[in-house]
């Protein structure tokens, strides 16, 4: 079953995490979180995003080549954590996606 809330906790984790000065309802989802046009995340940042992501949904950033593809948005980030961690049953044991 797909969390219905994984855009919300992901914006949660991403001002809690790197003490944004903004609010997780000011984050839209395809708001760049690097560079000038968007909240200006730097490597630092990204570093403390991957461990974030691993500590908060159980799936890491190998390398940073991934790192680019799937830390761009809200969206990016939720489409990886999908893809990486499987879909979760209601009693919370990981299932394999059937491809």
């Amino acid at each position: 079953m797909p969390d219905p809330d994984l855009r919300s906790r992901i914006k949660e984790m991403l001002v809690k995490n790197l003490m944004l000065q903004v609010t997780a309802e000011q984050i839209t989802d395809d708001l760049p979180l690097f560079g000038p046009n968007g909240l200006g995340l730097d490597s630092i940042d990204a570093l403390e995003l991957a461990v974030s992501m691993e500590k908060t949904f159980g799936v890491g950033v190998p390398n940073s080549e991934v790192a680019g593809r799937a830390l761009r948005t809200v969206n990016t980030i939720h489409d990886y954590i999908l893809e990486n961690r499987g879909e979760m049953t209601q009693t919370g044991q990981k299932v394999d996606n059937p491809a």
